[in-house]
């Protein structure tokens, strides 16, 4: 397939305008396969010219222009040459389309509770070629009217209100201007909660199987809603810009979610079964901030070419955390909502941020805004959705906020808006929006923090002289940092105590002197206002290891447990030490996020990949311990999200089946929580890598939750079981048979590597690296990011790492693989450089 690059993309630009889609998709026609899609495309010609328009048909029955028959047999791959005169014209095109079961263009899905399909759309970045013919390209924006002849019983949305015709179809209103690929339709048997909110129609849609729980929760999520978009209105001077607002939880989504204006589609894992925390419900609440933030930041004002998805996401990334906290402010009128319970950008730092550091500390990082020319093509753009222009973006933003000012920021913003609404625009234009704001020299500012790569790293020296004490901030890199500094004092026992806060910056011009004796604790970025890592001088490490749990504030214990981490990655603390400090501080920590991060590390990264296969049992003993603690802790009811947090990471590191399964036997943990189907199989799945468990099992479980997360749950548990048949039968499915749904895929590769069964695994480490290519090559983007990510070799060691070298050296891998293997391969590197440096 041809991928559409810059300079075509620019080229057609300068030929077309486009002024109107019809759309007309039959999803009666063609069975579980294939749909109808029907286009008409009214646009104009500047000159005189050849061009081409993107289809990716099952079948390609007719094409017309301006009423010529053209030759269907023409289309190459994924385009149809055009050739234009001067002036208006009308393409018409009659297709078969083929059905998704990767995400991609139109997906369908049959829910295995009651057998009702449901189909919708994601057409990011050049998937809209699946579903209609398309100039593919962001600054070819027009309206688009779309009308779906569905099954009998079925609801159709879309981005604007639908309503059903007399002769069966669906019609939705006439788009704005808007790009191509934020165009949705949703279609299927839906359950549908509605309500009106500023003379809006609001809509929450999911499965009918999900309907008691999304019903369960629609208060919370409307409750949500509603402060997101009435804070924004304060904040911006554009009004919402489209006639409804409905929020669709679909199934097997591969993304959380996605900006479709007017109908925004989130993974249906958001409609909770299980019983979850109130960080899980806050990160919930942000993602819906942050799809709302996109009806102005990447759909009133859209990228003109894919180097900017910064503008999009960054903005988006940070207006929901932003946002999401003034919101719950608002809504702070006695108890606080969950969503709502604890600072947003703690969240943010523990989890959020170090995505970010990761990513900005591989081979494969990249600018904020990278140049033009470093996004060449399509299939490039999209190995920039990452932790750089999420995260590290965000985090940008945020050091832009508190050196800038909130005022002058918003200011630029909406001039930004009024400028370029239903529009294009560029890093260019944001920068001179901002400009007219301040007296700041903001383009400066963007060339030393969006065009640049890496991490600042930033240490500490602190001497104490004449009744004062010294502060001298020495910086590795060349990033400017306005940042605030925590200074301080022992208090009664492990706890500490705020001296004061102060903001400095960075580069100083002299050392910054405050008066009185050195604190016991010096937390550089102490609110996390920039981003960089921190390290601490060695007072304060001794002083952070014995009393962390005793720092005040949740957010500057995120910063110093970033710190710690930052530290063992980079092999300045052992590994080990970082446990301790876990086993001595969670069972006194009050921050879900902190808690549920800090475990997430100690068990995802050290314990699974930074300590030795010797060393391996102790630290499952510690995070037994830890956990066993912190659920003795809870027995009173009082803290139900941690315990929820310490059973599920005492059923992951359980190294014996006998309490787990006891547990599952029993249905509930001694003195709560019943065992909801996530942790029936959590336990299940742990039970499997130890071999406690078999397919007969594993059956009767399915047979009990015969849901889709039932059915990946029963394939992680098969994969998972330390047998050569299931671990050949699971191979097969996920690199040959080509017929697992990318969540189903997902599921079995998670289940397939585990650090216990490494010698039973060996030999597919080898085989990876001759299956996954052709499968990237077969099955598309998705799976080979899935494939990269999910189904990559676990085993740490010399063998593995020549292994992945030798693929990178290759030239014809899929880019989508190729980056998730850099990826991979460079954290294999730093694995096996941890554990040399911890064994010295």
């Amino acid at each position: 397939m041809s991928v559409l690059t810059r300079d075509e993309a620019q080229t057609r630009a300068r030929l077309l305008s486009v002024q109107r889609y019809a759309i007309d998709l039959d999803l009666t026609t063609g069975g579980e396969d294939t749909f109808t899609s029907r286009t008409a495309i009214h646009f104009t010609a500047h000159t005189a010219g050849d061009t081409f328009v993107e289809l990716k048909p099952a079948t390609l029955r007719s094409v017309t222009l301006d009423g010529t028959p053209l030759d269907p047999e023409a289309l190459t791959e994924n385009r149809l040459a055009l050739s234009l005169t001067a002036g208006p014209h009308e393409l018409h095109v009659d297709a078969d389309m083929t059905y998704s079961r990767t995400g991609e263009g139109l997906h369908r899905f049959t829910d295995p509770v009651d057998g009702e399909t449901y189909t919708y759309t994601q057409l990011f970045m050049d998937d809209v070629q699946r579903v209609f013919a398309a100039f593919d390209q962001p600054d070819l924006k027009a309206v688009f009217d779309v009308t779906v002849q569905a099954p009998d019983g079925w609801t159709v949305l879309a981005n604007g209100i639908t309503a059903q015709q007399d002769d069966g179809r669906w019609k939705a209103a006439t788009t704005p201007l808007i790009s191509t690929y934020l165009v949705a339709v949703a279609a299927g048997p839906w359950h549908s909660v509605t309500t009106e909110h500023a003379g809006l129609p609001f809509g929450l849609h999911c499965r009918r199987s999900l309907a008691p729980y999304l019903d369960a929760d629609a208060d919370e999520l409307f409750d949500v809603t509603r402060h997101c978009y009435d804070r924004y209105h304060e904040k911006f001077d554009e009004p919402y810009p489209f006639d409804s607002y409905d929020q669709a939880f679909v199934p097997e989504f591969n993304a959380g979610a996605m900006e479709n204006p007017g109908l925004v589609t989130f993974r249906d894992e958001f409609v909770y079964r299980s019983a979850v925390t109130d960080t899980e419900r806050q990160t919930r609440a942000m993602v819906i901030a942050h799809e709302m933030a996109h009806m102005w930041f990447g759909d009133l004002v859209t990228l003109q070419w894919w180097d900017d998805i910064w503008l999009n996401e960054s903005f988006a990334e940070y207006m929901g955390y932003q946002t999401l906290n003034e919101a719950a402010q608002r809504a702070s009128s006695g108890q606080l909502p969950a969503w709502s319970s604890t600072d947003t950008w703690v969240n943010f730092g523990i989890t959020r941020k170090s995505w970010g550091y990761d990513a900005d500390q591989r081979p494969s990082t990249h600018p904020v805004a990278p140049a033009p020319d470093a996004v060449p093509d399509t299939a490039s753009a999209m190995l920039n959705f990452d932790g750089i222009s999420y995260a590290k973006g965000a985090s940008a933003l945020r050091q832009l906020v508190a050196w800038l000012g909130e005022k002058d920021f918003l200011t630029g913003i909406n001039t930004h808006f009024a400028r370029h609404k239903f529009a294009n625009a560029t890093l260019a234009d944001f920068i001179d929006s901002l400009a007219r704001a301040t007296d700041r020299d903001v383009h400066a500012w963007a060339g030393q923090w969006l065009g640049t790569t890496g991490v600042d790293t930033l240490t500490p020296t602190v001497e104490e002289a004449g009744g004062a004490w010294h502060l001298t901030v020495t910086r590795h890199g060349e990033r400017p940092h306005r940042l605030t500094v925590g200074a301080y004092d022992a208090g009664h026992g492990n706890t500490l105590v705020l001296r004061e806060h102060s903001d400095i910056d960075v580069p100083q011009d002299e050392p910054a002197a405050r008066p009185g004796h050195r604190p016991a604790l010096l937390v550089l970025n102490d609110q996390d206002l920039t981003y960089a890592k921190v390290r601490l001088d060695g007072a304060s490490t001794e002083t952070a290891l014995r009393a962390l749990s005793g720092v005040p504030d949740a957010l500057t214990r995120a910063v110093l447990w970033n710190s710690l981490r930052d530290m063992v990655r980079d092999g300045e603390l052992a590994p080990a030490a970082y446990l301790e400090t876990a086993r001595t501080h969670l069972t006194e920590e009050s921050d879900l996020a902190i808690v549920q991060g800090v475990l997430a590390f100690a068990a995802g990264h050290i314990t699974d990949r930074y300590l030795t296969p010797i060393e391996r049992p102790a630290a499952l003993a510690l995070l037994t311990d830890l956990t066993r603690d912190l659920i003795r802790r809870t027995e009173d009811g009082t803290n139900p999200g941690l315990r929820l947090i310490a059973v599920r990471h005492f059923i992951d590191a359980a190294t014996q089946p006998d309490t787990i399964r006891g547990w599952l036997d029993e249905g509930h943990v001694p003195g709560g929580p019943a065992l909801d189907p996530e942790l029936r199989w959590r336990v299940l799945t742990r039970l499997a890598v130890l071999g406690a468990t078999d397919d007969q099992d594993i059956t009767a479980h399915l047979t009990a939750d015969p849901s889709a997360t039932g059915e990946e749950g029963a394939a992680r548990c098969r994969a998972a079981l330390p047998a050569p048949a299931a671990k050949e039968a699971a191979w097969n499915a996920m690199f040959h048979a080509d017929t697992l749904s990318n969540y189903l895929f997902t599921a079995t590769a998670q289940g397939f590597w585990q650090p216990e069964q490494e010698e039973l695994l060996r030999p597919y480490t080898t085989r990876y690296y001759q299956d996954a290519p052709p499968l990237a090559d077969r099955r598309g983007p998705v799976i080979a990011e899935a494939a990269g990510r999910h189904a990559f070799p676990t085993p740490v060691d010399a063998e593995a790492l020549h292994l992945g070298e030798a693929a990178l050296a290759r030239t014809d891998l899929l880019p989508a693989l190729r980056r998730k293997l850099t990826d991979q391969v460079d954290d294999l590197r730093r694995a096996l450089t941890v554990r040399g440096r911890a064994t010295h």
